[in-house]
This record gives C-alpha cells, sequence and structure tokens, in this order.
C-alpha cells in the first residue's frame, strides 16, 4: 500500500450562511456546522483511504464567536495521522464576510474516521500518513496523545494503558 502525503486528501467547502442556516438571532445554527465538518472531514478520509469511511468520534468542538447570516464560511480538513484502520483529521473552520474580510477562526475539531472494505463493509488497513512540513510533523506526533485520550475516555483502554498520557492519570486519588 502506497503512502500519502498530507497534501494529497487535503479538502475545502465553503458556504454562504443562508437565512434556513441560522436560529432566531440570526447566527448559524451549531449543528449545521457541525453537518457541514463532518462532511468535509468524510471527504478528506475518503480521499486518503480510498475507501468508504464513517465516522467514529469527533473531539472537543467549541465555538468562539457566532457566524451571521450573510457570512460566508470555510470549511477545511486534513489528516494528521493514519492508525491501522482509522484516520485523524483536523478541520478548521474560518468566517468571513462575503467580500472576504474581517476573517476568523471561528472553530476546529478532530474526527477519527474508519475505512471500510467495499464488499464485507469491515474495517481495512489505510494508507501510511508522510507529513512533510513541521505543521504537519507536529499534528503527526500529537495525533498518538489524542487518541489514547479518546480510547481512554471512551472506555475502550486502561489509563494504565496510555503510554503517551499516563501522566494526566496519575495521583487522582
Amino acid at each position: 500500500m502506497k503512502e500519502k502525503k498530507v497534501a494529497e486528501s487535503i479538502s475545502i467547502m465553503t458556504e454562504l450562511i443562508m437565512p434556513n442556516d441560522t436560529n432566531p438571532l440570526g447566527n448559524l445554527m451549531g449543528g449545521n456546522l457541525l453537518r457541514w465538518m463532518d462532511i468535509i472531514a468524510g471527504v478528506c478520509a475518503g480521499k486518503h483511504c480510498e475507501a468508504h469511511v464513517v465516522t467514529a468520534s469527533v473531539d472537543h468542538v467549541s465555538f468562539t464567536g457566532p457566524i451571521h447570516l450573510g457570512d460566508v464560511i470555510t470549511v477545511q480538513a486534513s489528516i494528521t495521522r493514519a492508525f491501522n484502520t482509522s484516520v485523524e483529521v483536523y478541520v478548521e473552520v474560518l468566517a468571513s464576510n462575503i467580500k472576504g474580510h474581517n476573517t476568523r477562526r471561528s472553530n476546529h475539531a478532530y474526527f477519527t474516521f474508519v475505512a471500510l472494505e467495499d464488499d464485507s463493509k469491515r474495517p481495512k488497513k489505510v494508507p501510511k500518513l508522510v507529513p512533510l512540513t513541521r505543521d504537519e510533523q507536529e499534528l503527526y506526533e500529537s495525533a498518538i496523545r489524542r487518541r489514547e485520550l479518546r480510547l481512554v475516555l471512551s472506555g475502550r483502554m486502561k489509563p494504565a494503558e496510555a503510554t503517551e498520557i499516563r501522566t494526566l492519570f496519575e495521583n487522582l486519588d
């Protein structure tokens, strides 16, 4: 299986915030944004894995400020690390006005996707990721800690087994 560079699967989508996307205050509803984030993350993961993928988890998502009716958002996704049958995808959301001014980071999150075999729909191995830039390398290296934390918090790994984040859980008596 051929290794892949981060740039090979970067995916970007742009949306204009319309009245049906907003709440009564004229701000984008969080559920709509999460849907778009999941879609672009799935496209990115599918490109990297060359397979259908399913969402396995979404890390903490915080909203730093409202996105208003008429704003334009850009949602960008990139693979941070490939594991055995899953990939972690970093998603960042930027908002600006229709003229492209007042650009601000709205939020970000990490999504995990599992690749599936076409016939059996069972998990399949994914290509390894080759991080090239300093930023890609930092996200790649920190992905193992995020993965361990997800597994511990979901009860799929005991804190004592989490070698990368064990110190976070020691002395919690």
